[in-house]
């Protein structure tokens, strides 16, 4: 199977998405057609100077400003494209790839789909021999999603399929027993679909739940813990830091990426399977249903996006896929979000 336009390498080909980085680190992505040019207020440049012109070089417009010439990145992509719900930044993405252990070939279970960014991580992970199923309860972020995926691979991946509804209820058509590899939540309540991702997995697979709230990660946990089907669930946060390198001024950048959510892993259980019982010192973490009621809320709240600004990503994404399976691409003139004005 060809690489996706996404993964391309070597010199810029028609049909290439190319980010251009001006002097203030302002930046626009394009895609190559022969005879366009990108317009800024800064001047002009023709994509055919750019064709055949290998990844990682400087092109000036008429008047002499020079670009930097980059295929972009994945972490590029998912941070620019449209948005229907919040997005997996690249920092959590990451973690989910290695804690998750996904591997090229696995079968990945994936809900809710969201905005696409996590999809596009793990169809990257599983490769053309894997198979990831992805399920969404709304239809509009399901088609920001397709739209967001077909726009960066060029077309729509064949081993990679959104299924519309409860997870639930869904998965149990769509994967059998035992035949799943891997299962990654990202929902508001993991807990719901515990007894059908249970049946879906093989023993030995990973279950990984990516959630907002301490409540949430306490119910899950317990959850998890309750059905005696999995490994004692280990859960964590993704913290970056970046750092000023210049000359001897070596120093903490002063903003950071902080909490963006929690990951909890365990892994299932052969059938019939009875854990070892942990030898912990006494403490007080007993606890009843309706403890659990008190700290974790039935009601959680959740950041909606209003009707008209969905509908108006919806179409950003089917047009930037139409465009793309095309070879046409995204609107060449739109700059990606900068904190620097050029």
């Amino acid at each position: 199977m060809s690489a996706s336009r996404g993964e391309r390498s070597g010199p810029f080909q028609i049909g290439d998405r190319v980010q251009l980085t001006g002097p203030k680190a302002r930046m626009h992505t394009i895609t190559l057609e022969p005879g366009k040019m990108f317009h800024s207020h800064k001047g002009l440049i023709a994509h055919d100077e750019i064709i055949g012109l290998p990844d990682g070089s400087v092109v000036a417009n008429q008047v002499g400003i020079e670009y930097l010439a980059l295929r972009p990145l994945l972490s590029d992509f998912v941070m620019s494209m449209p948005r229907g719900a919040a997005i997996v930044y690249p920092k959590d993405a990451a973690q989910i790839l290695a804690q998750a252990d996904i591997f090229p070939g696995a079968t990945v279970v994936e809900a809710g789909v969201g905005s696409g960014a996590l999809s596009l991580w793990l169809l990257r992970g599983i490769g053309p021999e894997g198979r990831l199923h992805s399920f969404e309860r709304r239809e509009d972020f399901a088609g920001v999603a397709r739209g967001n995926v077909a726009t960066f691979h060029g077309a729509d991946p064949e081993n990679w399929t959104i299924t519309l509804g409860d997870l639930a209820e869904a998965l149990p058509e769509v994967a059998p027993e035992a035949s799943v590899d891997r299962v990654v939540l990202d929902m508001l309540a993991p807990w719901e679909c515990l007894g059908a991702v249970s049946t879906a997995l093989k023993p030995g697979g990973v279950l990984l739940c990516y959630i907002a709230t301490v409540t949430q990660l306490s119910r899950v946990a317990e959850a998890i813990r309750a059905t005696g089907e999995y490994t004692e669930p280990q859960s964590s946060e993704t913290m970056v830091r970046g750092w000023h390198v210049q000359g001897l001024a070596v120093r903490p950048d002063h903003r950071m990426i902080a909490h963006t959510g929690f990951l909890l892993t365990a892994r299932r259980l052969a059938p019939d399977t009875v854990l070892p019982e942990l030898k912990r010192r006494p403490s007080k973490t007993d606890f009843s249903d309706e403890d659990v009621e008190l700290w974790t809320p039935g009601a959680l709240g959740e950041r909606t996006v209003s009707d008209k600004a969905l509908r108006k990503r919806v179409r950003a994404a089917d047009a930037a896929a139409a465009r793309s399976r095309e070879g046409a691409g995204p609107d060449d003139d739109a700059p990606e979000p900068s904190g620097e004005a050029e």
